[in-house]
């Protein structure tokens, strides 16, 4: 069974799309990145001209999506949408472009995961509006070049390290997503709550943008599986009693812990004294992929302190275990 609060995608967010805001007045959170886009986005539309391209990077779960969406609205433009590890050949890539239309928006989700073939395509896609593809094979192959119109190019990834330097270098704008405030959460939940007609008082919103680890995608979760509890165990009406009765369950807990993490903590805790340990020796201890640690379960651990990575390793920190009301001194020994 997946994690209620894991930032990745779940099939279940791919429905209720109309929760999604449609543009930039009704977003919540990331003021700076709002502000600017909109900025960009009217001054593009002014020249009439395609917005530069954009790249939008962040943890999963925080909007970059939504992002692209709003964007193309904005700009009253049409989006196709595809991933990194969807384009796997040439003309995959060739059949995407040639259908877009002056002035739309093509997201690619996962851009780092493009193979490094496709993206040196890309290049030329992104400055000139043109690619050139190879037809045929051997002696009778040739090269075809394709005019493509002006188009919009916004990218996301969890990860921009892992973006080559001449790709992240064509995106003229760059814009980093960061984890919610509670407060910027409270307005989400509210919001939700208004789209799907399940009323919920201030308290249960506060309660519930707590636990939801500073991310939309899991608020959105959260608060329709406290809207089942509150329909069956209660009146309907979503208050803060059934709201903690409803993530105790969930067992997801005050700081949005859940016991994955628990189990991740405990394991360094148990096993290492607390750290330093290297990721290898913590993903073989629990049974995880080393790369699922590092962009599911450690992002939110390392920005709430509950985790610090040194050169030696990972560390767990008097916080974690504090909140997991361990000893530290007794776990020593």
């Amino acid at each position: 069974m997946p994690r209620i609060i894991t930032e990745e995608k779940l099939s279940e967010d791919l429905q209720d799309l109309g929760i999604r805001p449609s543009t930039l007045s009704e977003y919540v959170g990331q003021s700076e990145v709002k502000e600017n886009l909109g900025i960009f986005i009217e001054a593009a539309k002014l020249r009439d001209e395609p917005l530069d391209h954009v790249l939008l990077y962040g943890p999963p779960g925080l909007g970059k999506t939504t992002l692209a969406y709003i964007i193309a609205n904005e700009l009253g433009s049409n989006i196709r949408t595809t991933s990194g590890p969807a384009i796997e050949k040439a003309g995959d890539l060739a059949a995407i472009l040639s259908t877009l239309e002056p002035g739309d928006v093509l997201f690619i989700d996962e851009i780092h995961r493009i193979p490094r073939f496709i993206e040196e395509m890309l290049y030329s896609a992104m400055e000139d509006f043109s690619i050139d593809i190879v037809v045929g094979s051997d002696s009778s192959s040739r090269s075809i070049k394709i005019d493509l119109p002006p188009f919009t190019l916004v990218g996301a990834t969890t990860r921009a390290g892992d973006l080559t330097g001449p790709l992240r270098d064509r995106f003229g704008i760059i814009a980093k997503l960061n984890y919610y405030t509670t407060e910027e959460l409270t307005s989400i939940v509210k919001r939700t709550s208004r789209v799907l007609d399940c009323e919920i008082n201030e308290k249960a919103a506060v309660e519930l943008a707590k636990r939801s680890r500073g991310t939309p995608r899991i608020a959105n979760r959260l608060f329709k599986r406290v809207r089942d509890f509150a329909l069956v165990k209660g009146s309907g009406f979503i208050d803060e009693d059934i709201t903690k009765v409803s993530l105790d369950k969930l067992k997801v807990d005050s700081e949005g812990l859940d016991e994955t993490d628990y189990n991740l903590l405990k394991a360094i805790i148990e096993k290492f004294n607390g750290g330093p340990v290297g990721i290898e020796a913590i993903a073989s201890s629990i049974g995880e992929e080393q790369t699922t640690i590092e962009d599911v379960y450690e992002p939110y651990l390392l920005q709430n302190g509950f985790l610090k990575r040194t050169n030696r390793g990972r560390i767990v920190t008097d916080k974690a275990y504090k909140h997991l009301k361990i000893n530290k001194q007794e776990s020593m020994f």
